[in-house]
């Protein structure tokens, strides 16, 4: 009877982890979404001519996870500036209807890279004054992406196999702080005093046999070491690229950080972009050679899209004595203000905006945030939210809105602190309740998914 009893026991031990890991189920998927014509790239409002061939394809990846209640959640991420509010609802509406994800169990990231095409549909494209023809490339583009996107969603759905998921941390240099005080204002160039994040959050994936099949690993730091013509995924695509030479047949994915306010350091060289990229896989491959930390499921997700308020408006007279300022992109944006105050009879005071978070059993938990996230939201959350072990940060996530500065950034103004809001088609800045509103959000969702 004692045999039995222990040998029941020693079952159990056994299973538990089982139960807990092993019962992970994961699957990847990768699709070019590399143009075929030249288009015009997205990112530096100054550049005078489409894209003039590659350095390397771009893609779009996913992930794909089913946790032992049967309950499949996908990442699915880009090598893209961002995508509009809208597209990302159209393809969570297509992945829903044709494979059963829900909205809250897809997150959808951006790499930030600045040599990839202009995006259909944002409000950022009016800085590029794209004539009538470039308008239609970029428009039958982006028509495009939504079924390449499902297709690497449908891989990675088709590919579920058992799988291992381990999380580890490690670190990468090349990002710096890109405001700059001066006496005249903050500015952008290096400030190699203020917060930085040089945290490299790894999840890997392996199959029971231990051959790994997929890597998202993240930084925060913006993806702008190049600025030329021709299309490549930047330092995350040299990064992704290195990773999958090394370990054939796996999947790389990158996952943008809050970097709104870093830079790599130093920039402008192809070389540079291909040093930060190895840089980059190298901290990942030195966590993948250590001790990694076991994640299992059940896998809990939530999203919700929490109002950020802006300043008053302008009135309309003062929106018309904007089409004349010298600024081409001021007056842009007056245009399509004046086309708001047309439509709608007032502009808007509210912005939805998309917060995700996904737990991972007992574990790690992972936040995402949409539009371009200061470096503040990354160190409060992470401290908030039980140390970099237990919290990974995703910024650039579910809809390239602007940028989203934390109240010290906002009071010390500067591009990240309002002036940038011209490029993204807003009558001005974020009220200073903006990073309250967005940390109660995550902390709203992180109790949820623990219940």
């Amino acid at each position: 009877m004692r045999a039995r009893l222990l040998a029941v026991f020693a079952a159990a031990l056994c299973a538990a982890p089982v139960h807990a890991q092993e019962a992970l189920k994961a699957g990847a998927g990768k699709v070019v979404i590399t143009p075929v014509n030249p288009i015009w790239l997205a990112g530096y409002a100054a550049r005078t001519a489409p894209s003039d061939g590659k350095l390397h394809d771009i893609f779009a990846k996913a992930i794909a996870l089913e946790d032992e209640t049967g309950a499949r959640t996908v990442i699915l991420t880009m090598d893209l500036l961002g995508l509009p509010a809208a597209m990302v609802r159209d393809v969570a509406a297509r992945v829903k209807a044709k494979f059963g994800v829900p909205r809250e169990r897809l997150l959808v990231s951006f790499s930030h890279t600045h040599s990839a095409p202009v995006i259909d549909a944002d409000r950022t494209i009016d800085m590029y004054g794209l004539d009538a023809a470039q308008a239609e490339v970029v428009a039958e583009y982006s028509r495009a992406l939504p079924g390449l996107f499902l297709d690497a969603v449908g891989q990675a759905l088709g590919s579920l196999e058992p799988c291992r998921l381990e999380h580890g941390i490690g670190a990468a240099a090349f990002a710096i702080n890109r405001r700059q005080p001066l006496p005249t204002g903050v500015v952008i160039g290096t400030n190699a005093a203020g917060p930085v994040d040089h945290d490299v959050p790894v999840l890997r994936i392996a199959r029971a046999d231990g051959t790994i099949k997929a890597v998202l690993f993240g930084y925060a730091c913006h993806n702008t070491t190049l600025a030329l013509q021709q299309i490549c995924g930047d330092y995350a695509g040299y990064a992704q690229a290195a990773l999958e030479e090394r370990m054939p047949g796996a999947v790389a994915l990158f996952i943008a950080g809050c970097g709104a306010d870093q830079n790599p350091h130093p920039r402008r060289r192809i070389e540079d972009a291909e040093n930060h990229g190895r840089a980059l896989a190298g901290a990942v491959s030195a966590v993948l050679g250590g001790p990694m930390a076991p994640v299992a499921g059940p896998i809990r997700a939530a999203y919700e899209e929490t109002t950020l308020t802006f300043s008053a408006p302008p009135s309309r007279a003062a929106i018309e004595k904007q089409l004349a300022d010298p600024n081409i992109y001021i007056q842009r944006r007056a245009r399509r203000l004046l086309q708001v105050l047309d439509a709608r009879g007032a502009l808007p005071v509210e912005y939805p905006y998309p917060v995700q978070v996904l737990k991972f059993g007992d574990g790690l938990l992972m936040a995402a945030l949409a539009g371009e996230v200061v470096v503040d939201y990354s160190l409060r959350l992470k401290r908030e939210l039980g140390g970099k072990e237990r919290a990974w940060i995703v910024g650039y996530a579910n809809d390239f809105c602007a940028y989203i500065p934390s109240l010290r950034v906002l009071k010390e103004g500067g591009y990240e602190g309002g002036d940038a809001m011209v490029y993204f088609g807003f009558h001005g800045p974020w009220t200073s309740t903006v990073e309250e509103d967005v940390v109660a959000a995550v902390h709203r969702l992180a109790a949820r998914v623990k219940e």
